[in-house]
């Protein structure tokens, strides 16, 4: 569970589609969130509003427009546009993670340890959910896009 996602939530109007320019917004210590592994497991199972019907549901909070880096090797930024951002809001704000967690349990407890972690794991993913919770909540209440780069750690 060693994964991280760092988050950045940017005025719309200073977005850029470069991969360098969105690097840098990750120079000064951008807001790093912990992040399991398989965390979009426990979105997928969820509704998603609106239904996405490319991706999966757990795209709707932990993916984005991808743009990719000079070194194809490493994984794409990915950019929600302000009005993404406010659903991702809504959603997690709506969610209840007890019911997520529960329709994804028994997927995610083998990869973590079986029963005898599971307070543990629970206790990771729902952690890691309220940090999403929170910094999407602000992110639409200012009204910005957000900028995720996800990074092993």
């Amino acid at each position: 569970m060693s994964a991280y996602l760092r988050l950045r939530a940017v005025p719309p109007s200073a977005l850029r589609n470069s991969a360098t320019w969105l690097e840098r917004l990750f120079e000064d210590g951008a807001e790093t969130v912990p992040r399991c592994r398989d965390q979009e497991r426990i979105y997928a199972g969820a509704p998603s509003r609106p239904p996405v019907r490319s991706r999966p549901r757990g795209q709707a909070v932990l993916g984005g427009l991808p743009v990719f880096r000079a070194d194809r090797r490493k994984a794409p930024l990915l950019v929600l546009t302000a009005a993404q951002a406010r659903q991702v809001a809504g959603f997690l704000a709506a969610a209840d993670f007890e019911a997520l967690w529960d329709a994804a349990r028994d997927d995610l407890l083998p990869r973590y340890g079986g029963a005898v972690a599971e307070l543990e794991t629970w206790g990771a993913f729902a952690a890691a959910h309220q940090e999403l919770r929170a910094f999407y909540a602000q992110t639409a209440d200012c009204g910005e896009a957000v900028v995720k780069w996800m990074s092993e750690g």
